[in-house]
Order: structure tokens, then C-alpha cells, then sequence
């Protein structure tokens, strides 16, 4: 862990995955034990990285990658500078709904583009800032999107995506591995994977996460 005082727990996996309902759920189990999280959302969590995100998932936009790339790692910087570091440097814990994971699973693994360059931008979008640690939902690209049917989610541009572009998405998250990163079974009922999610916080921080 770096010398700050906070701690920076991800959320990631494709769409249809559960990050949100996840997310909510653990933020809202952290309040029930007196902490007050910092939850946001990629891209997303202030004005302009709404803005853009509005933007990159808009279904009438059209981008080359690089392009989306770039609006996402703007949104990423901007959540950063003003939402992330500020509250760990206050000692919170901050949760996000996805974080750099997804620019090598959608905009690379996905797109195509050259990972040398995304790695070079996202260093330069993110300061270096790592995860503490980062919990992966694993799942189908067929069972992400039933759910996302089921759940009356009116679909984006990158939901519009083909079967190819999904299957590359997710073949790299399951592929993910490191001493920061956890993989949990995303075709769990929520509260299974909320209750898996909830012991892997408490197994690497146990004096916070009870």
C-alpha cells in the first residue's frame, strides 16, 4: 500500500456484470459501520467527466478509437484531480464503478488500440494512481446482457457493440491477474457476490472491514 492514507477498492467487469448494484451495496454496508465512502462512477463523478461521458456512450456518436480513448482518459483525469486523490489524501475510502481496467478491456482488448500507447496516456491521465485493490465480476457476455435486458437498460454505444467486440471485453478481464486484483463469479445472485465481495475486503483490511 502507498504512504496515503485512504484506500482505493475498483470495481470492474463487463457490462451486465453487477459492478453498480455492487458498488451501492458495499458503500452502503460501509456506512452502516460508521465509514463514509467516496463512491463514484467511470467515466463519470464530476461535470465535464459526465459531460463526456454522455458523449462516448452516446448511440449517435461516432468515434475512431483513439478518439474515445481520449474522452475517456479526460473524464478519468478530471475525476481524479477533484473526486479521487482529495479524498484519499483525507484518509476515505473511495470506490469506483470501473477505473483503468476498463480502457485495456474495451478501448484495447476491444478497439484494437496499440496498448503501449493507452498505457503511456493513462499513466499521464492517472498520475501513476493505482488501485489498492480491484475486484473483477466475472461473466458471460450472453448472461451481461439478458440482465440488461431483464433490467429495461436502454442500450449504449458500446452495448451496440458486436459479439466479437463483447467476447474480446471479457476474454481480457478473465485473463487479469495480480496481487491487487481479485476475480469474484459475477453469475451469483447479488447477495452471494456481496457477501464474497464484503470478505475479500475484510481478509486484506480486517481492521477496518468487519
Amino acid at each position: 500500500m502507498s504512504s496515503r492514507a485512504g484506500r482505493f477498492i475498483v470495481i470492474e467487469g463487463p457490462d451486465g456484470a453487477g459492478k453498480s448494484v455492487l458498488t451501492a451495496a458495499l458503500a452502503d454496508r460501509m456506512r452502516a459501520q460508521g465509514l463514509d465512502p467516496v463512491v463514484v462512477r467511470e467515466p463519470g463523478g464530476t461535470p465535464a467527466a459526465e459531460a463526456l461521458r454522455h458523449e462516448v456512450l452516446d448511440r449517435t456518436r461516432q468515434f475512431e478509437p483513439l478518439g474515445e480513448l481520449l474522452y475517456i482518459l479526460t473524464a478519468r483525469a478530471d475525476l481524479i484531480h477533484h473526486v479521487i486523490r482529495p479524498g484519499l489524501e483525507a484518509g476515505r475510502i473511495v470506490v469506483s464503478d470501473r477505473y483503468q481496467l476498463s480502457t485495456f478491456a474495451y478501448q484495447v482488448a476491444g478497439r484494437g488500440v496499440d496498448p503501449a500507447t493507452a498505457t503511456q496516456l493513462n499513466r499521464a491521465a492517472t498520475g501513476g494512481l493505482e488501485p489498492d485493490l480491484t475486484m473483477i465480476l466475472d461473466i458471460p457476455a450472453q448472461r451481461g446482457m439478458d440482465r440488461q435486458v431483464a433490467a429495461g437498460k436502454r442500450q449504449d454505444r458500446l452495448d451496440l457493440q458486436d459479439a466479437g467486440f463483447q467476447q474480446r471485453v471479457i476474454d481480457y478481464y478473465l485473463a487479469v491477474a495480480g496481487a491487487s486484483v481479485r476475480h469474484l463469479d459475477g453469475t451469483r445472485n447479488p447477495e452471494q457476490v456481496q457477501a464474497d465481495a464484503w470478505k475479500l475486503l475484510g481478509e486484506r483490511w480486517p481492521d477496518i472491514f468487519k
